[in-house]
């Protein structure tokens, strides 16, 4: 099998999501620092793939099956360990279950336009969306570790990171509107053909 680098990265993403785990229980600074290291290694590892794949011409079937795939257990992971140990708590839940949700709603649809041979391009919003996601998640695992440094008069780094959370949030439900959007439209359009 001819695996490329980009290959690589993505199955290590993968890889890092039991790391993860395990350091996020990790008592004290450790438990803060290990896990949200290991976050921003996963999200770079994300971007750097992709660049990758694009410049050297290294794209995949393999690649194009798995990238999603890593990058949606990483997410979800940490968004359930952050639920799970009451970071994110109460109505801000409801962020967590809008990004959650959207994942599994652009995975079908993907599989769904891939049958007509329909690609669903990732719009600059929806970039914006992943870097305000990934960058939030990062702040909200630092936990205690990260209120002690970041802490700008009354905003610490969880109340920081709930608020760029929330704001990913609304940019998840505008961007998954517009590809659900292009989805209903191309199902409907292909009903009309039938």
């Amino acid at each position: 099998m001819n695996f490329k680098i980009p290959n690589y990265l993505t199955i290590g993403r993968i890889i890092i999501v039991p790391i993860f785990v395990f350091t996020y229980y990790l008592p004290g600074i450790y438990g803060d620092i290990l896990p949200f290291a290991l976050f921003v290694i996963a999200s770079f590892t994300d971007f750097l793939d992709g660049l990758l794949a694009r410049m050297y011409k290294e794209e995949s079937k393999l690649g194009e099956l798995l990238d999603p795939i890593a990058d949606k257990i990483i997410v979800a992971t940490a968004l359930i360990l952050l639920v799970m140990d009451n970071t994110i708590k109460n109505y801000e839940v409801i962020a967590a279950i809008i990004i959650l949700t959207r994942e599994i709603l652009i995975s079908g649809l993907r599989e769904f336009l891939a049958k007509g041979r329909i690609k669903l391009p990732v719009s600059n919003l929806a970039k914006l969306k992943t870097f305000l996601q990934m960058f939030a998640i990062a702040i909200l695992l630092t936990g205690e570790t990260g209120n002690k440094f970041l802490n700008f008069q009354d905003y610490n780094a969880q109340t920081i990171g709930i608020i760029l959370l929330w704001l990913s949030a609304f940019l998840t439900l505008f961007t998954g509107y517009e590809y659900l959007k292009k989805g209903i439209d191309h199902a409907i359009s292909e009903d009309n053909k039938n």
